[in-house]
């Protein structure tokens, strides 16, 4: 693909979501509005998969055939974190990327230091993945489930380190945006990592869309169940980086965690007092989550060789910001 669409893919996401908005203005809730949302809904089908790099599919398609399609679902019904009132800046940048606007509460100043860049944390993560893309070198060395492993690492420190940073983006545009993870590997619970730790604008997302709506009509357990089919979204976006056709491990991981928080969910009921120390719990939730990861997510986006691909873009990556970094020292006279 051309190199040009680095730019027209977010020209288009804006102009769509420009598009949205102005739909959203003059046309109320309902099947109207969904209609007249329909050209927007098409094209974010389609605009990740002109992105032209492994790691760019993959990121456009989360911030937009997942995350952008069930945000404009939730407009064309009135709801969501979508207003149309929104200036168009504010709108588009949450509508596109996966960021959330601070509700005005006494909370929202501890909220908005939360989404600040902090230099130290960012260069630790930075610094990690320098030295796995190192590691990844001498990956047909490492048991399988060792380097996916590494790369759910590097995953995480990824999105932990991007996130911020358009976090820190829309504050220098003027706006407060909510944190995306809460310290995950924290959680004490599945529920505790799933709903309140990890990817939240995905839980703030896929409540109001598919859990209250389904927990209404038929019970809390089938809500927590579709909103885990969510994985079905995740096999979308393995198509769009891999172009191969779903295996289904994604979903099946997202099954198994969904029987998991409501067994959780249960034995909570059944057995109030019975909560588990902190530092038993906290060992648990993590060793399950990447075992059940290791077995069933990664592979299908990393396995076989699908991590050459992503390995190599990032160390073209890293060489040219290296490269950069070195020209900028040579201009300011620093280095030779």
């Amino acid at each position: 693909m051309p190199h040009h669409s680095v730019v027209t893919v977010p020209l288009a996401a804006a102009f769509a979501m420009l598009y949205a908005r102005l739909v959203a203005t003059f046309i109320g809730p309902g099947l109207s509005r969904l209609l007249l949302l329909a050209p927007a809904l098409a094209l974010l089908l389609i605009l990740s998969l002109a992105a032209p790099l492994y790691s760019t599919r993959g990121t456009a398609a989360f911030f937009l055939t997942w995350l952008g399609e069930f945000k404009l679902l939730l407009l064309a019904s009135g709801r969501g974190p979508l207003d149309p009132a929104l200036r168009p800046v504010p709108f588009v940048f949450t509508a596109t990327l996966p960021v959330k606007l601070l509700r005005h509460s006494p909370d929202a100043a501890a909220a908005a230091e939360k989404v600040s860049l902090p230099l130290l944390s960012s260069s630790v993560k930075v610094a990690i993945m320098v030295a796995l893309l190192q590691v990844f070198h001498r990956k047909d060395q490492m048991h399988p489930y060792a380097i996916f492993a590494l790369y759910g690492i590097f995953i995480y420190c990824f999105l932990d380190f991007l996130l911020p940073c358009l976090a820190a983006l829309g504050r220098a545009l003027g706006m407060g945006l909510e944190p995306q993870f809460d310290k995950p590997y924290l959680s004490t619970s599945l529920q505790d990592f799933w709903g309140r730790r990890w990817n939240l604008m995905a839980s703030a997302v896929l409540r109001p869309a598919v859990y209250i709506p389904v927990r209404a009509r038929l019970g809390a357990p089938a809500g927590v169940l579709a909103t885990f089919l969510s994985g079905l979204m995740h096999e979308v976006i393995a198509y769009y980086i891999t172009f191969r056709l779903p295996t289904g491990q994604l979903t099946a991981f997202f099954l198994l965690h969904s029987g998991s928080v409501c067994a959780e969910r249960w034995c909570a009921r059944r057995w109030p007092n019975a909560r588990l120390p902190r530092v038993v719990a906290t060992p648990l939730v993590v060793v399950f989550v990447l075992r059940t990861a290791l077995w069933l997510f990664f592979p299908p986006l990393f396995g076989n060789g699908a991590d050459d691909c992503f390995i190599a873009e990032f160390n073209g990556l890293l060489a040219s910001l290296m490269d950069a970094g070195g020209r900028l020292l040579r201009l300011v006279g620093m280095a030779r």
